[in-house]
């Protein structure tokens, strides 16, 4: 019998541990490479991570809630199928979150912890409902060396939501008396009133975690936003001849995405500084070309999936990566890295019948260009014997960058060679 760790793996950079959510399989289980076994949280992506080895399920060495370092093992597999497991299973239960979960009576400290380590996710939870570091050094850790677990800190806002309680309320050192300003600190808010009839929906974590970034987005930025009209009849003609052809032939349909990426990425080898970000008084101008690309969950939640090295991939290999990672989005199966990285993002509106609109940056990128919807209008075409007024397909892109370091020039300039690339789309393109 060939017993193997599995260990946890590299959820991304700079992420450097994860916490266990649930377990997929119980001990005694058989397992398929490649087949997951757990679900992992980080503060960028909650993932599922799959078996490296075939084999059977021989023992779990963490359990849910608790947070692992990368690189750290978490279970044992035996690859010989034939074993007997003699070991007492250990079955994995569902993670609850903190509205689903019993209440549970939380401990906490006779005084704060000191430098005691938070995990990027319990800080992150911390940081989206509310609770000022002076409130988590109280609360008693159950993790590795008294740590504050995802499932203490859950537990811990479900019992404050139940039994509200602000921090002058909590066990402080007597060393340590409040002051009449920390008094006036931890008075609660008064309660919120609603005239007439209104529905209250509790935000999500990814919400949560949409709505800091974008107002932190709005906070680092001074957006500007460009507008450009662009006739895109060759590129709506092209699809509508393959769009069939390339259904039968690769099993799957051909949107406009691609085509947009692709004149993205032609556009940042123009303009590279375009494709940069701030740090300090420092402009970092990047050389890979990842673009971003927002799409909308079932949820209602937006994420936005990475295609790095954009500009190396033909026609034909970014409709096949854009279907995949759209796909995998629905789905929520994409991978940590597939996440992050971005240099540059664009955002289809025109999808959901907008014709414009103001696109906010994914931060630290300083730009970002939304596609409106494709209407058919009256336009004016040169021609050797005259102009003429002809019908056309017609698409506004809404630019919107960063100016600090960009200025109207090149904003507008990137925006218009997005525009000429499209404008150019050959209609004998083959893909």
């Amino acid at each position: 019998m060939a017993i193997v760790e599995m260990l946890m793996p590299k959820m991304g950079e700079s992420v450097m541990e994860g916490t266990i959510l649930k377990w997929l399989k119980k001990v005694g289980d058989a397992i398929a490479q490649d087949e997951p076994v757990l679900e992992v949280a980080t503060d960028k992506v909650d993932t599922e991570i799959p078996a490296v080895n075939a084999g059977i399920l021989h023992e779990i060495l963490v359990q849910e809630g608790e947070v692992v370092a990368v690189g750290k093992a978490i279970a044992r597999i035996s690859t010989d199928k034939a074993v007997t497991i003699e070991a007492t299973p250990i079955v994995a239960t569902p993670a609850t979150t903190a509205l689903e979960a019993p209440i549970a009576q939380v401990e906490t400290l006779d005084k704060p912890a000191e430098n005691r380590f938070y995990s990027p996710l319990v800080l992150n939870i911390a940081k989206q409902e509310g609770i000022a570091m002076a409130e988590l050094a109280m609360i008693a850790g159950t993790g590795a060396e008294e740590r504050v677990t995802k499932k203490d800190i859950l537990a811990y806002l479900q019992q404050r939501k139940a039994q509200p309680q602000t921090i002058a309320q909590l066990p402080i050192a007597k060393t340590a008396p409040q002051t009449v300003a920390e008094v006036a600190v931890a008075v609660s808010a008064p309660a919120v009133s609603f005239s007439g009839e209104a529905d209250i929906i509790e935000m999500d974590r990814m919400r949560k975690m949409i709505a800091q970034r974008m107002v932190d987005s709005k906070r680092i930025s001074p957006h500007v936003t460009t507008f450009i009209e662009v006739d895109v009849t060759n590129l709506v003609l092209w699809r509508e001849k393959t769009k069939d052809a390339f259904k039968k032939r690769e099993g799957q349909n051909i949107t406009y995405t691609p085509v947009f990426i692709q004149a993205i990425a032609r556009a940042i080898r123009d303009f590279p500084m375009i494709n940069s970000s701030v740090e300090g008084d420092k402009i970092i101008v990047k050389k890979d070309i990842n673009v971003g690309m927002a799409a909308a969950l079932p949820t209602g939640n937006l994420i936005v999936p990475v295609i790095h090295n954009a500009d190396q991939y033909n026609l034909l290999g970014l409709a096949k990566k854009v279907n995949d990672l759209a796909n995998r989005a629905r789905t929520n199966q994409l991978k940590p890295d597939e996440l992050s990285g971005g240099t540059y993002s664009m955002s289809n509106i025109g999808g959901f019948g907008n014709e414009m609109g103001t696109p906010i940056i994914m931060q630290p990128q300083v730009a970002i260009l939304a596609f409106g919807a494709i209407k058919k209008k009256p336009a004016v075409i040169e021609t050797p014997t005259g102009d003429v007024i002809a019908i056309r397909h017609m698409m506004f892109i809404s630019h919107s960058y960063d100016h600090r370091i960009i200025d109207g020039a090149l904003g507008g300039k990137f925006a218009r060679k997005v525009a000429d690339y499209l404008e150019a789309f050959e209609l004998n393109t083959v893909i």
